[in-house]
């Protein structure tokens, strides 16, 4: 609850709403019915007082001057930001004539949501507003941006399980991270391995360029983009030749392991390094280094994932800790996301039993392909509502989605904090609260604990959270479900399975009084959950090899809608295997003739996807949109540091000022993501392909070329 302080504020729990896996617990200062400051709980174990540089101050984006108040109608032509003031009856009279339209021409696939983690509470986040649209009978929206790929991966490996404890990292001895980010995507868990680090914990980060958290590693290893899945198939060779297999474990708890063995048999650092750039023996010290040194500790990030081959490269990972015995300690394993085994009740929030029969799927990353027209689509999408998202900066083929929200024939409905890149091509703008204005419980990919966020504020003009809308638009539909009548806290108590044996001792009125909960999962430092085997997987024991591989490609992730309608594609490989980048010099030399250089796209430090890029203060932290360069390439294409260049290729360019840097070897290239549209000449995902990666239609954010010249 609120306590009053000396300083006459009240101080009131909360929780980041922002798409992080630390899901950081918060304290609200409140003075006058405002925020007027923000910081970390210091009695949370991962948050520990401390905020990132995107939260630090908080307040300032929940009263930024060009915050959208009010519904707005479009004045202007699509893009122009040209909007009047109109009342919420005539926003949503306008909405409902529209959808109603559109539904006696065409039928209700004609109406497409888009939403994704701009807010991850359970109430407001990304599937708040499933039921209503599978209600309606609107297209499903996939929403695979980031997981899914390794969640499949993930599951045909060890089954739902939570994995590895990130807390427990602290009693690691040796620790991988494998394209993670950690110090600007996960900062609260550089607390925990810096712990361990002074324990004596060696750190090593595989990543493609030198980020800020491989500065600070004890040795970075950079493979080539999409290479990660030759330079792991080596690793496990060299584990089995040089003996330091744990044969009982492997024997008693996996299966496959002689059919995964004499595949890596073909799989030589040699030849690795003639994929990956990493030299074999560099490939053998570190596979050496990780199968003798206990606890051993991977941590791997989203943007494993995202080149064509991602899925078999996250399966080949998931192997090592298997095939070492790593499993037996607390502090050794793989870490994917912790969510596997949080109590949330996603058949509940999304309700996936009101979809009509036969609905069809539209994948979120291949919208811009889907408003063209280029899908041939019937009937084609005459309407989207978006919210919790940006897809004109945050999804690929980016000017394909301007391309299709241009269209005088799509009514586009955005409900917003500000007029984003996205919101700007919208017919109406409702205003959307933010989190101090609302009661949610914060839902985390990356911790173990349930984070309470009560409404502690008033909305400023009109705002109202996202459920809130969903509310009025069902009713204004006659939709009488009670699913649609629940308040904030109804849902609250609907949402979560409050008698998982997980949330022994935990309810509302626990998080009310608390702010947070560690679920009952057992403690970090004693958390070895497949010390025994125990992996909830068909077979019980880790599946180097998959049966269910040979089903069919999937989409398995926590956070997607559950929905039946999704077919199988053709079945996976059994076995993990080092799947080429589609666009290298080496798989599509005609292409790379053009466009020689692989670029990689990375989270930006001081946003938050495309959130805080239109804040001048976040804006000068960060920095104008760049480009990483090496010395010999911009030197061939006679580029200066701080020189203006044109990054592009057939899809299309943006601008950037080049940062020549040894954090980039030749040939690589590195240009962060979020910043919009409408304060720079374009963003980097307008150069992004939005084709599938090997699983769970993830994206290949990580496998595209470009050219970059002087602008």
């Amino acid at each position: 609850m609120p306590e009053q302080t000396k300083e006459n504020t009240i101080q009131a729990f909360g929780g980041c709403p922002h798409d992080c896996p630390d899901t950081c617990a918060m304290i609200f200062d409140i003075a006058d019915g405002k925020v007027v400051g923000v910081r970390g709980n210091p009695d949370h174990p991962m948050t520990r007082g401390g905020l990132c540089v995107k939260l630090k101050d908080y307040e300032k984006r929940h009263y930024h001057p060009d915050r959208v108040l009010h519904p707005l109608l479009r004045t202007g032509p699509k893009g122009s930001n040209r909007f009047e003031r109109i009342t919420w009856n005539e926003a949503l009279d306008e909405i409902t004539q529209r959808w109603r339209a559109i539904i006696d021409e065409h039928g209700p696939e004609a109406i497409i949501p888009y939403s994704y983690l701009g807010h991850q509470g359970l109430v407001n986040g990304l599937n708040g507003g499933d039921a209503f649209f599978n209600r309606l009978g609107a297209t499903v929206c996939e929403r695979t941006f980031c997981g899914e790929g390794s969640a499949t991966a993930w599951l045909l490996t060890h089954g739902p399980s939570g994995g590895l404890d990130p807390e427990s990292f602290a009693h690691a001895s040796y620790i991988l991270l494998w394209a993670c980010n950690s110090i600007s995507t996960n900062l609260h868990h550089w607390h925990i391995i810096q712990d361990a680090r002074k324990r004596g914990a060696r750190v090593v980060v595989i990543d493609a360029y030198r980020s800020k958290t491989a500065a600070h590693a004890d040795w970075h290893i950079a493979p080539k983009p999409g290479t990660d899945g030759a330079l792991a198939m080596a690793m496990i060779h060299t584990i089995v030749e040089e003996g330091h297999v744990d044969r009982d474990y492997v024997d008693q708890h996996t299966v496959g392991f002689d059919e995964l063995a004499e595949r890596a048999r073909q799989r030589s650092p040699e030849w690795a390094e003639g994929i990956t750039g990493v030299a074999a023996e560099d490939i053998r010290a570190l596979a050496r280094e990780y199968a003798t040194t206990k606890p051993a500790a991977i941590r791997m990030g989203v943007a494993l994932e995202r080149h064509n081959g991602g899925g078999q490269t996250i399966r080949a990972v998931c192997c090592l800790p298997a095939i070492t015995g790593a499993w037996r300690d607390v502090g050794g394993g793989v870490m994917q996301m912790p969510v596997w085994e949080h109590p949330y009740r996603f058949d509940v929030i999304c309700r996936p039993d009101l979809l009509p029969e036969g609905t069809r799927v539209v994948n979120n990353l291949q919208i811009g392909r889907a408003l063209t027209g280029e899908m041939d689509l019937d009937p084609p999408i005459k309407s989207m509502m978006c919210w919790n998202s940006n897809p004109v900066t945050q999804a690929p083929e980016c000017d394909k989605i301007v391309e299709g929200l241009m269209r005088d024939d799509l009514f586009l409905v955005s409900a917003e904090h500000f007029i984003s890149d996205t919101a700007s091509y919208a017919d109406i703008v409702l205003p959307a609260s933010m989190g101090a204005e609302m009661e949610d419980i914060i839902l985390s990919w990356g911790h173990n604990y349930l984070t309470y966020n009560p409404k502690s504020v008033e909305s400023p003009g009109e705002a109202v959270p996202n459920n809130e809308i969903f509310r009025r638009l069902a009713a204004r539909m006659g939709f009488e479900e009670e699913r649609f009548q629940w308040s904030d806290a109804e849902c609250l108590g609907h949402f979560v399975d409050w008698d998982s044996p997980a949330c022994e001792g935990i309810d509302l009125d626990y998080l009310r009084a608390n702010g947070y909960a560690r679920l009952n999962l057992g403690g970090p430092d004693e958390r070895a959950p497949h010390r025994e085997g125990s992996f909830p997987t068909p077979s019980g024991k880790c599946e180097l090899k998959s049966e269910a591989a040979a089903q069919g490609n999937f989409v398995a992730g926590p956070f997607r809608q559950m929905y039946e309608g999704f077919q199988p594609g053709e079945p996976l490989d059994p076995l993990p295997d080092y799947v080429p980048p589609r666009e290298s010099p080496e798989t599509d030399p005609e292409r790379a003739g053009k466009y020689p250089l692989n670029i990689v796209s990375p989270k930006s430090h001081g946003f938050l996807n495309s959130c805080y890029a239109n804040m001048e203060d976040k804006i000068n932290g960060q920095g104008e949109q760049f480009v990483l360069i090496s010395a010999a390439d911009a030197d061939a294409r006679t580029i200066g540091n701080g020189d203006r260049v044109r990054v592009f290729n057939d899809r299309g360019g943006f601008e950037a000022d080049a940062r020549i840097t040894d954090d980039v070897n030749p040939g690589v290239v590195v240009a962060t993501l979020g910043y919009w549209r409408q304060l720079t000449k374009g963003t980097v995902n307008i150069i992004s392909s939005a084709e599938f990666a090997d699983m769970g239609h993830a994206p290949s954010f990580s496998d595209n070329l470009v050219q970059v010249e002087p602008a």
